[in-house]
C-alpha cells in the first residue's frame, strides 16, 4: 500500500508540474522528473541539476539527447550514486531513449511494466540494485535491446523464455545473482553465441538443455546454481532409476516420523554397531592425513632437487623464477604467467563468462571474456583414463607438463600463438593464449562461424600462408631440440584482426601424451595426431611413410610438417577441402595428376580467383612449391626454412 500511495503522489505531482511548467519543460523532461521525484534519497546530488525551469534535460546531469532531436532524451546514465527509491512508469513516454543504465543504486521494487514500450531501447543496466519481483513478461517488445544486464537483485520467478527471441540481442545478457528458479528454457538456445549469457548464483534446477548456443557456453555460464546438471558442469544428472529424493519436513512434523511413513519398522541397531563405525572413520582419517603428509614431504623434496638442477642446465625451466607468479590452493595445483605482461589473475580467470569456440578429441577450446582486459583464448585438454598412478606418478606427470608448457611459452615469434599461462591441477590442465578473433584459415577458405561472406582474394591467402611458413620454419629452427608441430592444417592457422597468421597447436601433441603413463603413448606423429581429431579430412595431412603399418606410433618429424604444410598451399590455391580432389583421389594426388596431365590451369585454381588475372605467375609459383612439399620420398622435401624463402620470393 505504501509503495502504491508513492506511485500516487508522484503521479499527482508530475500533473501538478505539466499544468505549471507546460510553457518550459518538455514531455521528456517531464517524465525525468518522474523519476526524480520516484527518488527518495540522493546523497551525491546526482539530480540536483534536474530543473524544471528548462526547456529541454539535454543540459541535466547524466542524460544525454538525440542531435538535432528537438530536446528529444537518447540515454539516461546514472551509475553508483546510491540513488534510493523506484522505477516510475513514467519512463515509458522517453520513446527516443537508447540507453538507460543505473547500476549500482539502491532502487527497490519491481521494474514496471510499462517500460517494455521503448521501442529504441538498446541497452538496459539496471545492475547491483535492490530491485524485486518478476521480470515483465512483456519483455520480448524491446525489438532493439542488445544489451540487457539485471544482475545482483533480488528478481525472482522463472527465466522467461521471450529474452531468447529479442532480435537484436549481441552483447551482454546477466542475469547472474538473482533468485531465479525453474530450469533454463530450451529457447535460451537460440541466443546468438557471441553473447554474454551470465546465469550464475540463482536458484535454477535441472538438466542444461543440449540445444543451440548453450552447448558452446562455457561452465562458468552456469556456476553457484547447485541444482544444475549436465554439460558444461562437472555434475552428472541423476538417472531414472535413481531413488527420488524425500522432501524436507514441514517444522512442525518430526523428520524421522515423515521418513518412516510405509515403511517397515527397524531392527534396533546393536549398540556395537556405531562403535565399529566410529573407529573405522577414525582410521580412514588416519590414513588420509599420513598419505597427505607424505606426498607433501616427496613433492617438497622433489622441488628442491628440481631447483638445483635447474642451476646447472641451460634452458631448462626455473621453477624458482616463476614462483612468484603461482597462485593455487592445493597440493599439486600451480597457475604460471609464461609471459611477464600477462595480468590476469586465476580467480579472474575461471569466473569470466566462458564461451566454446572448438572442440576436439584432444579438448575443448573456450573465448574467455574477463571483466577488464581483452578476451583470451582457454584450452582446456583432455584427460586419459588411464588411473591416477599414485603420488610418484602424479608428481612425475606434473612435472612432465610443466617441462612441455614450458617450451611452449618460450616459442616466441609473430607467426606462432603465443602462450600466455597454464594451469595445472590432477584433474585440471589449461592453456591460456591471446584470443585471435577471425577464426583459422580453414573457415576463411572453406566457411564456418568466423568466415567473412566474401572470398579471400589472392593477396590475403598469398600473405596468410607466407605468415604461416615463417612460424613454422621458426618452431622448426628455434631450439636445439628440433621441434616439431605434429598436427599441421589450416585449421591450426588463426588469423587476428589484422588477418595475420598464428600457427598455432604447437606442443599440444607431447603436451596431451605426457599425461600418459607409458613412453610409448609419447610417440605422437600426424598419423596419430589425424586419429584423435577423428575428421577423415585429418588423414589427407599425413605424409605417406606415416601412413604404413605401424606409422600412426611413429614420432613426429619435420618431414611430416613440410607435408602437411604442402596441403595447406594446395588448399589456398584450389579452394578445396583436402579430400575434395576428383575421382575420389585426395587434394594432393588429384592436382599431381592434373599437372602430370598439363590441365588447363582454370580446372585446377579457386574460380573466385580466377578474376585475379595479375597473379596468374604467383599462384603458378605456390603450386610448385606445394607439390614440392608433398613429394612422396621425404628426403626430397625441402626444410621448412627453404619453404618460407621461396614464399617470401614471390611478389605479394
Amino acid at each position: 500500500m505504501a509503495a502504491a500511495a508513492r506511485v500516487v503522489a508522484a503521479a499527482v505531482v508530475v500533473v501538478v508540474f505539466a499544468v505549471e511548467v507546460a510553457a518550459a519543460l518538455n514531455t521528456d523532461g517531464l517524465a525525468l522528473l518522474a523519476l526524480k521525484f520516484a527518488v527518495s534519497e540522493d546523497p551525491n546530488g546526482a539530480l540536483s541539476t534536474w530543473r524544471d525551469a528548462d526547456n529541454d534535460p539535454c543540459g541535466w546531469s547524466g542524460v544525454t539527447c538525440v542531435d538535432g532531436g528537438g530536446g528529444r532524451v537518447a540515454g539516461v546514465e546514472l551509475a553508483n550514486f546510491s540513488l534510493a527509491g523506484y522505477l516510475p512508469s513514467e519512463l515509458s513516454l522517453l520513446s527516443e531513449l537508447v540507453t538507460l543504465s543505473l547500476p549500482y543504486n539502491q532502487l527497490a521494487g519491481q521494474i514496471p511494466v510499462a517500460i517494455t514500450a521503448l521501442q529504441k531501447l538498446a541497452a538496459l543496466d539496471l545492475a547491483h540494485n535492490l530491485l524485486s519481483g518478476q521480470i515483465p513478461a512483456g519483455i520480448g517488445r524491446l525489438v532493439s535491446l542488445s544489451r540487457l544486464d539485471l544482475s545482483s537483485n533480488q528478481l525472482n520467478g522463472s527465466l522467461p523464455p521471450a529474452i531468447a527471441g529479442l532480435p537484436r540481442l549481441s552483447g551482454v545478457l546477466n542475469l547472474s545473482y538473482n533468485h531465479f528458479t525453474g530450469g533454463i528454457p530450451p529457447e535460451f538456445g537460440g541466443i546468438p553465441v557471441a553473447v554474454s549469457l551470465d546465469l550464475r548464483g540463482n536458484d535454477l534446477a535441472g538438466e542444461i538443455p543440449q540445444v543451440g548456443s548453450l552447448v558452446n557456453q562455457g561452465p562458468t555460464a552456469f556456476d553457484d546454481n547447485p541444482r544444475l546438471c549436465g554439460f558444461p558442469l562437472k555434475v552428472e544428472c541423476a538417472g531414472e532409476k535413481e531413488d527420488p529424493r524425500i522432501p524436507e519436513a514441514n517444522g512442525g512434523m518430526n523428520p524421522g516420523a515423515a521418513a518412516a511413513v510405509g515403511r517397515p519398522p527397524k531392527r534396533r541397531s546393536s549398540p556395537t554397531v556405531p562403535i565399529l563405525a566410529a573407529i573405522v572413520v577414525v582410521a580412514i582419517v588416519a590414513g588420509v592425513i599420513l598419505q597427505w603428509q607424505c606426498r607433501r614431504r616427496c613433492a617438497t623434496t622433489t622441488r628442491d632437487e628440481e631447483k638445483e638442477s635447474a642451476k646447472d642446465k641451460s634452458g631448462a625451466v626455473t621453477l624458482a623464477s616463476s614462483e612468484e607468479r603461482r597462485s593455487g590452493g592445493e597440493e599439486g595445483e600451480v597457475f604460471v604467467a609464461v609471459d611477464d605482461g600477462f595480468g590476469m589473475e586465476l580467480e579472474e580467470l575461471l569466473r569470466a563468462s566462458a564461451f566454446v569456440v572448438g572442440k576436439s578429441r584432444g579438448g575443448i577450446v573456450y573465448r574467455v571474456v574477463p571483466g577488464h582486459g581483452p578476451a583470451v583464448a582457454v584450452r582446456r585438454l583432455s584427460e586419459p583414463d588411464d588411473g591416477d598412478g599414485g603420488s610418484d606418478s602424479g608428481w612425475r606427470r606434473r612435472r612432465a607438463f610443466e617441462t612441455e608448457a614450458a617450451a611452449i611459452g618460450r616459442a616466441r615469434h609473430p607467426n606462432v600463438a603465443r602462450l600466455r599461462a597454464y594451469y595445472y591441477a590432477p584433474d585440471e590442465k589449461l592453456l591460456i593464449y591471446d584470443y585471435l578473433s577471425n577464426g583459422s584459415l580453414h573457415s576463411a577458405l572453406h566457411g564456418g562461424p568466423t568466415a567473412s561472406p566474401t572470398p579471400l582474394p589472392w593477396s590475403m591467402r598469398l600473405s596468410i600462408v607466407q605468415g604461416a611458413a615463417r612460424g613454422l620454419a621458426y618452431l622448426h629452427e628455434c631450439s636445439p631440440r628440433r621441434y616439431v608441430h605434429g598436427c599441421i592444417k589450416s585449421s591450426k592457422i588463426l588469423l587476428d584482426d589484422e588477418l595475420r597468421a598464428h600457427v598455432s597447436g604447437f606442443g599440444l601433441a607431447r603436451l596431451v601424451a605426457g599425461a600418459h603413463k607409458t613412453a610409448q603413448s609419447k610417440k605422437l606423429g600426424s598419423a596419430a595426431c589425424a586419429l584423435r581429431s577423428g575428421a577423415l579430412s585429418a588423414l589427407a595431412y599425413v605424409a605417406p611413410e606415416l601412413r604404413t603399418p605401424g606409422g600412426a606410433a611413429a614420432a613426429a618429424t619435420q618431414k611430416g610438417d613440410v607435408f602437411a604444410f604442402g596441403v595447406v598451399l594446395l588448399e589456398a590455391v584450389t579452394g578445396r577441402e583436402p579430400t575434395e580432389g576428383e575421382g575420389g583421389l585426395e587434394l594432393e594426388a588429384w592436382v599431381r595428376r592434373a599437372f602430370k596431365e598439363e590441365r588447363p590451369l582454370s580446372e585446377v585454381v579457386d574460380p573466385t580467383l580466377l578474376g585475379e588475372v595479375h597473379a596468374k605467375k604467383q599462384v603458378l609459383a605456390v603450386f610448385h612449391v606445394a607439390l614440392g612439399c608433398t613429394e612422396p620420398d621425404a628426403e626430397l622435401r625441402p626444410r621448412m626454412r627453404a619453404v618460407a624463402e621461396s614464399l617470401d620470393r614471390i611478389n605479394g
